[in-house]
């Protein structure tokens, strides 16, 4: 079996340990260390593990973490070869979560390590979206950090996130964050706030295919695709021009309502709207019913894709842009519930996207590992630790 022995000269027994070649382990230590290497205690690694354990047993903030590790840096010292038992306080992590760690280089460390694994890169479709995190949020004020991210549902991982500056917005980042990926072969999907010219020539020039949600934001494509559904008027005797109109309709039955879902799709506004790489165009009706008292809702949202016809019939339009929202219960829920992302007060450097890049690796490594209840699986390693150690220290 490959093996690596880990070369660290800080609170580490000199004889080392073996851990495998290409685990996350081996790849955290390509991390690079900012401090001056006077006065150190704890190797980088051993903090990040540190706070990857005790993440996945259940620890969702400083506190808890640091005091999870004080109560087993014995055993810790015995499993991870450490030469001083001894416990980092919340302090250290706060300050080298948020002062230390290049989060850039540690999502990069980790994408470079996922990529290993097997089914990666099986993921089509890329879904860009936003998320605040409400625990950095001043008292008496409504902003705090907001991060933009990009989701591979098939994987069910936040791949990449981008800290959203305070005098820019979702646009401006959104060209950072998808120039991180390769989108050769992919579809990219997000809301109306991107569906912006200058992004749409990006993705398709690098070689991938948009689908946007297209509102007034965009005032005359919106008005052109919904003129295109309007129904037509004829008189007595005549029938309506033929068009190019494929229509999908799905009805789902749960949660206590029933959904009616039909989209309609067409190639009709090629060559005349004026907007790059334009295809084809959709509309997407939504008729909900809540079973209990039969009260209905209806929505109508219309969009845009650079996929062709031929590419995309009206039933994988549909598909793609109902899967765009995989990315709430796949890593929003799972974060803010879960994780509880949302109750971190994290605020030093760059400590909350430093965080909620942990929390991304923590959800990526159980679901790779065929994990599909995750409060089940951080109780399970509540009780027993030492049953997370192969998730970081084997391939």
């Amino acid at each position: 079996m490959p093996y690596t022995t880990a070369s660290f000269d800080v609170n580490v027994n000199p004889d080392g340990f073996v851990v495998d070649l290409g685990s996350l382990y081996d790849h955290l230590c390509d991390v690079t260390d900012c401090r001056h290497a006077r006065g150190v205690r704890y190797s980088l690694v051993s903090i990040l593990i540190c706070v990857v354990l005790a993440k996945l047993a259940g620890e969702d903030h400083i506190a808890g973490i640091a005091h999870w590790v004080a109560l087993r840096k014995d055993a810790l010292a015995t499993v991870l070869h450490w030469d001083v038992p001894r416990a980092p306080d919340r302090s250290t992590y706060s300050r080298i979560l948020g002062k230390v760690i290049n989060v850039d280089e540690f999502e990069r460390v980790v994408r470079e390590f996922f990529a290993g694994q097997p089914g990666a890169g099986k993921s089509t479709r890329v879904c860009v979206d936003g998320k605040t995190m409400r625990g950095t949020i001043p008292a008496g004020q409504s902003h705090g950090q907001h991060l933009l991210g990009v989701f591979l549902p098939e994987e069910g991982w936040m791949v990449v996130q981008v800290e959203v500056g305070s005098k820019e917005n979702e646009i401006t980042a959104a060209p950072r964050v998808l120039s991180a990926l390769d989108v050769r072969g992919k579809v990219v999907t997000g809301d109306a706030i991107f569906a912006q010219r200058a992004l749409s020539v990006q993705i398709v020039e690098a070689g991938g295919d948009y689908l946007w949600t297209v509102k007034e934001n965009q005032p005359q494509l919106y008005q052109d695709i919904a003129t295109l559904f309007e129904r037509e008027s004829c008189v007595t005797g005549f029938a309506p021009a033929r068009k190019d109109l494929r229509t999908i309709e799905s009805v789902e039955k749960g949660h206590g309502r029933i959904e009616r879902r039909t989209l309609t799709a067409s190639t009709e506004l090629k060559g005349y709207i004026d907007w790059p790489f334009g295809e084809q165009v959709y509309r997407l009706e939504r008729h909900v019913t809540r079973v209990a008292d039969g009260k209905i809702t209806h929505n109508v949202t219309y969009g845009i894709s650079s996929l062709t016809s031929g590419k995309a019939d009206a039933k994988r339009v549909l598909d793609i842009k109902r899967g765009h929202w995989g990315i709430e219960n796949g890593s929003h829920y799972r974060r803010d519930q879960t994780l509880r992302e949302d109750w971190c007060h994290l605020r030093k450097g760059h400590a909350p996207r430093m965080m909620a890049a942990i929390n991304n690796l923590i959800l990526k490594l159980l679901l790779g590992h065929g994990v599909t209840n995750v409060p089940e699986a951080r109780r399970q390693y509540a009780a027993c630790w030492q049953d997370a150690l192969p998730l970081l220290l084997r391939c």
